[in-house]
């Protein structure tokens, strides 16, 4: 750990970094021009041979700091499959496959994306294919590596953890237990995330190597660009705020996005039925909807033809969305570390953004807590309670009808019975998974 560097480099070139010319061409034709602090400072120690851990805030260009220095050294050496990549959610293994190949264009660069929600035999086709980059999560490739000997992972040059200390906790061990005995031992792993310090002992037992390991010096955890404030609100007209809140943002800025979080699935669908009712144009993001209605979910919202979306923490970690100026924290996070990933969906890459969070009596300790871990104070947001008292009726009505909706859709059976009949299919005894997935959540809890 003994490589902490301060936050310099602003006038470095990717030149002066070891890149290649064409590396360097085809950053400069997606608009990359120069390294970011994180890149500045991994991508020489990553094209060394070192297994490197970066901490930086959200939107600081750390899927380009391990993405440029892999292509750099596949080119040099091309097979497959030579890199995997390991993400916590679907949609950012998505977006960090893009990222991939538009910067490996030049080289042909071929990737697997294996996520779950997506046809199983597809995806072991493509994996007996060897493609160059593997991006994926877990659960998916775990089950790929036991049911499945058309592939291997033991020629694997890089491992790379994109959100490592997400990874690293309890809900995830079994999955990664299986994937790690695939690995070859002498490998280079990199690991990347905003939050890193809280895990720093066992994100190190990963590295096989002692790592480089680069921290972002900033004493306040969040962007300064972004403007956070709080809204303290009675729990029980804790919707009619957000509504006027909602319609106070779009009334003065109608081009503006928000993004909305909120800690469960079910809340998550019954708010989007609710601002549905009310008029507002919005999509959902949660993981009780079939996967192609998520990537739909966000490709309307980042066209723009849905200027509200509500998520579950899905969503928090990695998943770059420039148009958002809003985030809005339905609940308060019960981690400041969460807090952190929610709010950096905004103010990003320079942008200015506002995070908004609604506080109710049992939340104070919370915000507390999170001001003293981002070493900032969030400012009260005025909210013209005269107006709130206006809508609430309307708002109560909306509430109680996406109650309704949801029952009348058996909201959570269907989802069990889908999850139930995707196990037989995999030739899983269901029972037995589903008793798996209690004992990792009772684990994490304990924990």
């Amino acid at each position: 750990m003994a490589d902490m560097q301060l936050e310099d480099g602003e006038s470095a070139t990717f030149s002066s970094l070891g890149l290649n010319d064409w590396l360097i061409k085809q950053c400069q034709a997606v608009g990359i021009r120069r390294p970011t602090p994180v890149q500045y400072h991994t991508i020489p120690a990553i094209l060394q041979g070192r297994d490197c851990m970066g901490c930086a805030k959200t939107g600081s260009g750390k899927t380009a700091a391990f993405a440029l220095p892999i292509l750099q050294t596949l080119c040099e050496d091309p097979y497959g499959i030579y890199c995997l990549v390991l993400t916590p959610t679907r949609e950012l293994a998505i977006q960090i496959a893009e990222q991939f190949r538009v910067l490996g264009k030049p080289i042909g660069l071929k990737d697997a994306i294996i996520i779950g929600g997506m046809d199983t035999i597809k995806q072991a086709m493509e994996l007996s294919a060897k493609p160059h980059v593997v991006i994926a999560t877990p659960g998916r490739l775990a089950d790929h590596l036991n049911s499945s000997n058309t592939f291997s992972l033991k020629k694997i040059k890089y491992l790379v953890l994109d959100e490592a200390d997400r990874l690293l906790e309890p809900t995830f061990s079994e999955d990664l237990e299986t994937i790690f005995d695939a690995l070859p031992e002498k490998r280079q792993t990199l690991l990347f995330s905003a939050t890193l310090t809280d895990t720093l002992e066992k994100l190190q037992e990963v590295c096989m190597n002692k790592p480089f390991f680069w921290q972002s010096k900033a004493e306040i955890a969040t962007v300064e660009q972004l403007d956070q404030r709080y809204v303290l609100t009675p729990a029980q007209v804790k919707d009619a705020h957000l509504v006027h809140i909602l319609q106070t943002i779009l009334n003065e800025h109608p081009d503006h996005s928000i993004l909305i979080f909120t800690n469960t699935c079910k809340n998550c669908q019954l708010l989007s039925v609710m601002l549905r009712e009310l008029d507002f144009p919005c999509a959902a993001l949660h993981s009780m909807i079939r996967q192609r209605e998520r990537m739909a979910a966000l490709v309307k919202f980042k066209s723009s033809v849905a200027k509200i979306l509500i998520a579950t923490d899905v969503a928090s970690r990695g998943l770059d969305i420039p148009s958002v100026q809003v985030v809005i924290n339905h609940n308060v996070p019960s981690s400041p570390k969460d807090y952190i990933h929610r709010v950096g969906r905004t103010a990003r890459a320079g942008r200015g953004g506002m995070a908004l969070t609604l506080m109710t009596q049992y939340d104070v300790k919370l915000i507390h807590a999170i001001e003293a871990h981002i070493n900032t104070k969030l400012t009260e947001y005025e909210v013209k309670e005269k107006e709130v008292l206006e809508i609430l009726n309307e708002v109560s009505v909306a509430r109680r009808g996406a109650d309704v909706t949801l029952e009348e859709q058996e909201f959570g059976e269907r989802r069990l019975i889908n999850k139930r009949k995707q196990l037989i299919r995999d030739g899983k005894d269901p029972d037995r998974e589903l008793h798996r997935k209690k004992r990792r959540r009772k684990k994490k809890l304990s924990s």
